[in-house]
């Protein structure tokens, strides 16, 4: 079965919200937000009148979602510029290990050049995520030094 990168449309919104669900079991969250709340939330925050944030999608043959990409542009970056930062990158269980990570990554990258003003791309990856962090190593990125993060809110 092939998988193709491409940006989410509103018809992804059902897919997206189930697969959102996942990525909170896999973080180890127990309160789950029911199902037509987080299909409504989706759909707004990618979808709405001002979208929060976009998405690539890893499309299979068969319209099911072997992962996602999910972003937002932030600026200033450098100077006058913005960012594309990626806030969440995840490929289920059955597609790791067969590029679909990694194909996910270069259509950020994509996105990224296509784009006037962004200088780079940017992301954080979880201290106790060991398995996150060699699979952005073998696609020659390094960690970088220098920043802490701050968290006030809800999930502190």
């Amino acid at each position: 079965m092939t998988v193709t990168i491409r940006p989410a449309h509103p018809d992804d919104v059902p897919a997206l919200a189930e697969l959102i669900e996942e990525i909170e079991r896999f973080y180890g969250g127990t309160a789950l937000q029911p199902l037509p709340e987080r299909r409504t939330q989706t759909k707004e925050a990618l979808f709405g009148p001002q979208p929060l944030a976009h998405a690539l999608v890893a499309a299979t043959d068969d319209g099911r979602l072997a992962g996602l990409a999910a972003y937002s542009f932030l600026w200033p970056a450098r100077g006058t510029t913005h960012a594309l930062f990626l806030k969440e990158l995840y490929v289920r269980d059955a597609w790791r290990g067969e590029g679909v990570g990694a194909r996910l990554m270069a259509g950020l990258r994509e996105v990224a050049s296509a784009r006037p003003g962004c200088s780079r791309v940017e992301w954080m990856a979880d201290t106790n995520n060991p398995p996150a962090r060699r699979f952005y190593e073998s696609l020659g990125f390094k960690e970088l030094d220098g920043k802490v993060v701050y968290r006030v809110g809800s999930g502190e």
